[in-house]
């Protein structure tokens, strides 16, 4: 039985980190989600983003209760790339993938930020927004999560059809902690932030970012990773009720085996 503080915690802000990150059922598009979903099947950025015989288009995702931020496709200083405002909102741009341990390789991806979100601490289940995040989402040996993440994912399921990833890592900007810090949710221990640029010291300016996905998990873990799932983008001001604009690159995942 879910109690109800889980219940009252998870309806308070879990959607935007883990809740509905790969709820199929919860992916319900506004205007601004449809122009944004449409634009980039049309653009070179999806078909860049993870080639992978089974990954699924990107889809917008948005949350229940929470104002959407606007994706387009857009070219930057000579980029493809995915522009998004957040304005005291949180949504997400995901796509379903199937990538088994073995295969996990190097993920490459890049995004532009001008400016980052003063009141922004992503230890704080209260002011936990980010001007990027790049989401991985894991399957996983679900026996061993806690009664509480259990719970929590017991009741994403009622909610949404699905349950929780067994895991989830997200590569961010943090204005607080330093480099190859790992930030745990203040909510669950299944999400850990992995900062991968701190501070504003390179503002304005394209940063491009080759991760070891299978390296970062563990280090982040303290395990080795199931198979990824899917990979989504956000950029989320809706607990500092802030605004914030970000660009996007391609994403792209080389295999740590090669195909024939």
């Amino acid at each position: 039985m879910i109690s109800p503080s889980v219940y009252l915690a998870t309806k308070a802000g879990i959607a935007a980190g883990i809740l509905l990150l790969l709820s199929a059922c919860a992916t319900t598009g506004d205007g601004d989600g449809d122009a944004a979903q449409q634009a980039l099947a049309r653009s070179p950025w999806a078909a860049a983003s993870l080639p992978s015989a089974q990954a699924e288009g990107w889809q917008h995702q948005v949350f229940p209760g929470k104002r959407s931020s606007d994706y387009r496709h857009v070219h930057k200083q000579g980029r493809d790339a995915v522009m998004v405002r957040a304005h005291a909102s949180a949504s997400m741009l995901r796509q379903r993938v199937r990538i088994e341990p073995g295969e996990l390789g190097q993920l490459r991806f890049s995004w532009l930020v001008p400016q980052l979100i003063a009141e922004a601490d992503m230890a704080q289940r209260d002011a936990d927004d980010a001007p990027v995040r790049v989401v991985l989402a894991f399957d996983g040996d679900r026996s061993r999560l806690s009664a509480r993440d259990a719970a929590l994912s017991d009741l994403s399921e009622a909610l949404t059809g699905e349950p929780l990833p067994y895991a989830t890592l997200m590569y961010v900007w943090c204005n607080r902690q330093p480099t190859d810090s790992v930030i745990q949710n203040p909510r669950t221990s299944r999400i850990r932030k992995l900062v991968v640029e701190s501070g504003p010291g390179r503002l304005n300016q394209w940063l491009d970012f080759e991760r070891d996905v299978r390296a970062d998990f563990i280090a982040a873990f303290g395990e080795p990773p199931g198979a990824l799932r899917a990979i989504g983008i956000m950029t989320d001001t809706d607990n500092t009720r802030a605004q914030a604009q970000a660009w996007y690159g391609t994403l792209a995942h080389r295999p740590r085996t090669a195909r024939p």
